[in-house]
């Protein structure tokens, strides 16, 4: 121990004389032996040379070095000793000594001695010993703690009096060395064959350093050490020295699973990364790899499926804790393809007939005349020349030119046919303008991204290209666009994609991407998070925050906080977009939002709805509870029908609410159903009463469920009648009218509550 370098910790001999030695408590004051009458020095014992012969004559007779023997945290000295009965009674002994404070005071709560030893039989040399050291651990004799600093050592004759005996000079050793098995407790892999010359493969060596050690460290010590194995160590592991091993082999370690073990092992954090993210689907004993708050530097995409040699995995699996960080390269060029291809409604999801297939990689983004958005390539089959879809094209069938453009990510997970369980969480996922950061794979059950920041990814943040996306978790997350300086409808990046079910997407913010989410499939739920698309711009054109591509999604927004974008609903991945007796526009829920937009033109609108074809309604729309406000500026409504393509029948709106929301600088306030007060100055037998301010998108006045008169109904000359009208529905050139006619001419004041929808 360094403690000790240059210490002389061994008492000198007896033949020293003994006045150095003590028959007390060995302080310098103490007297000593020298001159005493039962005490002799021995010059040439036949067992032990010189040495020091002493008769017993008191009740312990003790016997100790004046000499200070240092003391510290973490040393471990051992005092020993021979000795042997001459004559007279036979004693025990035992080892013992004083322990001191720097000021020569004593720490009398510590052992004063070690346990005795009896003497039994005349002549019979015994050794005896004892261990004193700061630490409570098995074979410490005497525990001293952290008080003393030094002490005084010797031994203890217990018993009768009356015997004599002879004592071999005294030895004070470092002995710390005996407790390196628990407190420096390494294996060595070179002593265990290997040889480190980054060539032989030193995979057996590894495994035998890991089988002798026994709960003690593995060190891997200055080399390169070439693993052509699989390796699994057990043990903790120390690298000195690094490894190399093939790209389809695995270092899995056991004990010390984290980014600081893999980084050291493999030379590099980027490549700790990879081997470390390869072994997390291995593992039976560890479910996160724990990046330890660290950043990695990646110059090129993470194919995981690639890394692992799976294409398939289902058990829960998470990365965690750090920051991977893009860094400029080559590799993350975008990868585009244009090539003809034919489409027919009735194979919705594959392009027949492509040219140049082989070019085109799984995972690209089709573009192209009556594509809808986030449509991509799940498969292809090159000897067929066709391509799989994640989605259907609305455009109708035919042979046109299309786009394939595959984006970069920093983590790719489409290689994997289905990945199921898979967990992102409190993580900085750092895009830097360079690439993308997450690609979903083509299947699986429930991937999550949790308490995780995606910054200015280059063209997208989470990309699903198929059913990956099931059941999709995305909680407390925040996106930040590479974008943000840009008007909104120049943007191109989007948040996310999905296009399976039961998506979860909460409390997440999203700040100036050009669309938060392309929502397709069912049974969604988009909550609490705050999205906002504005710009610099006066009387600014704002973009989809969310787009809907399901006509029934059966899907709700709650507590959201929308802001500067719009909800859009959409049927852009419907193969037949016209209207044949599926389900139209419905099961959709928007409650308890904030909606807010600032310096736009009045035209804008906060929900539109866009039919991609013919004859489509509504049927189940609930806007409830909402608040809507506009800054610097009005707008006329809150909805609108998108007809660029087509418009909605009107005639066939069913279980439409518009009810319980607030209107802070809107023009005209959507209700359905909504109760108009009607005046009537001048008697007459028809009353039109006008819900074209309130109707939601420009609907029909279809019914009307209730009349109340609010005051009396009179004649021109003011007499009271108690007549009721009948009403007639759909009046005027926009049919947002009805009309009371009454069998006489009248005048007065009635509520009157419009629906522009059946409501059963």
């Amino acid at each position: 121990m360094a403690v000790t370098d240059g210490l002389v910790l061994m008492p000198p001999p007896f033949s020293a004389g003994l006045a150095q030695w003590s028959r007390e408590d060995g302080t310098p004051s103490s007297a000593s032996y020298a001159g005493q009458p039962n005490a002799a020095l021995v010059p040439a014992d036949q067992d032990f040379g010189g040495c020091l012969e002493l008769q017993k004559n008191e009740n312990v007779q003790r016997l100790r070095f004046k000499g200070q023997t240092p003391l510290e945290p973490g040393l471990y000295l051992r005092v020993s000793t021979r000795i042997k009965a001459i004559s007279g009674n036979l004693p025990s002994v035992r080892i013992a000594g004083y322990a001191a404070r720097s000021n020569g005071t004593n720490v009398a709560s510590v052992p004063a001695h070690a346990t005795a030893v009896d003497l039994t039989t005349y002549g019979e040399v015994l050794e005896i010993s004892a261990i004193v050291g700061s630490g409570n651990r098995p074979g410490n004799d005497l525990v001293w703690g952290m008080e003393p600093t030094y002490g005084y050592f010797g031994l203890d004759l217990t018993g009768p009096n009356g015997g004599v005996v002879r004592i071999d000079d005294f030895r004070i050793e470092d002995v710390t060395e005996v407790f390196h098995r628990k407190l420096l407790d390494v294996v060595d892999v070179r002593d265990y064959g290997a040889l480190g010359d980054g060539v032989t493969d030193d995979s057996a060596a590894f495994a035998a350093a890991d089988a002798a050690a026994d709960g003690r460290v593995v060190l891997v010590s200055a080399g390169q050490y070439h693993l052509a194995a699989n390796v699994t160590i057990n043990s903790a592991a120390r690298f000195e020295g690094t490894v190399t091993m093939p790209a389809g082999n695995r270092l899995v370690l056991t004990r010390n699973y984290d980014l600081d073990s893999y980084a050291a092992a493999f030379g590099s954090d980027a490549e700790g990364f990879r081997r470390g993210l390869q072994a997390l689907f291995y593992f039976t004993d560890h479910v996160t790899f724990d990046l330890k708050g660290r950043r990695v530097d990646l110059s090129g995409p993470v194919d995981v499926a690639a890394i692992t040699g799976l294409d398939s995995f289902a058990q829960r699996r998470l990365v965690s804790n750090g920051q991977l960080n893009a860094v400029s390269n080559a590799a993350w060029a975008n990868t585009q393809v244009t090539s003809v291809a034919s489409y027919a409604p009735g194979n919705a999801r594959q392009l027949t007939g492509v040219a140049n297939v082989a070019n085109i990689p799984v995972g690209a983004r089709v573009s192209g005349t009556g594509v809808g958005r986030e449509v991509y390539v799940t498969g292809r089959n090159i000897g067929a020349g066709t391509l799989s879809l994640s989605a259907a094209l609305w455009g109708g069938g035919g042979t046109r030119t299309y786009t394939f453009t595959r984006y970069k990510y920093l983590l790719d997970f489409s290689g994997f046919e289905a990945l199921s369980r898979f967990e992102i969480t409190d993580m900085d996922i750092n895009c830097n303008g360079f690439c993308s950061a997450v690609m979903l794979a083509r299947d699986g059950l429930t991937f999550r991204v949790a308490d995780t920041v995606i910054s200015r990814p280059k063209d997208r943040g989470i990309t699903s290209i198929g059913e990956g996306c099931q059941g999709l978790f995305v909680d407390r997350c925040q996106f930040l666009s590479d974008e943000q300086a840009l008007p909104s409808q120049d943007r191109t990046t989007i948040c996310l994609n999905t296009n399976a079910n039961d998506v979860k997407l909460r409390d997440n913010r999203v700040v100036r991407f050009a669309h938060f989410a392309i929502v397709g499939g069912t049974g969604n739920m988009l909550i609490g998070n705050h999205f906002f698309q504005g710009d610099d711009m006066a009387s600014g054109v704002r973009m989809a925050g969310v787009v809907f591509t399901e006509t029934s999604p059966k899907s709700l927004m709650t507590g959201n906080y929308i802001d500067n974008c719009t909800i859009e609903w959409s049927n852009e991945h419907d193969p037949d977009p016209e209207f044949s007796n599926e389900f139209s526009f419905g099961s959709l829920t928007i409650n308890a939002n904030i909606f807010m937009v600032s310096n736009v033109s009045p035209s804008f609108r906060f929900l539109v709805v866009r039919p991609r074809g013919p004859d489509h309604f509504i049927n189940g729309l609930t806007v409830m509870g909402n608040t809507f406000r506009t800054v610097n500026g009005s707008i006329d409504r809150i909805e609108k029908v998108d007809d660029s393509t087509a418009g909605l029948d009107f005639g066939r709106m069913r279980n439409v609410v518009f009810e319980g929301n607030t209107f802070n600088g809107i023009s005209d306030l959507t209700m359905n159903p909504v109760t108009i007060s009607h005046e009537q100055n001048t008697a007459a037998q028809a009353w039109t009463v006008n819900g074209a301010s309130y109707l939601p998108f420009g609907g029909w006045a279809r019914n009307v469920t209730t009349i109340v008169a609010e005051g009396e109904i009179t004649t021109a000359g003011n007499a009271g009648r108690s007549d009721m009208p009948y009403v007639l529905v759909e009046q005027g050139a926009n049919k947002d009218r009805v009309q009371l006619r009454w069998p006489s001419d009248l005048k007065g004041r009635v509520l009157v509550t419009l629906r522009m929808d059946n409501p059963t």
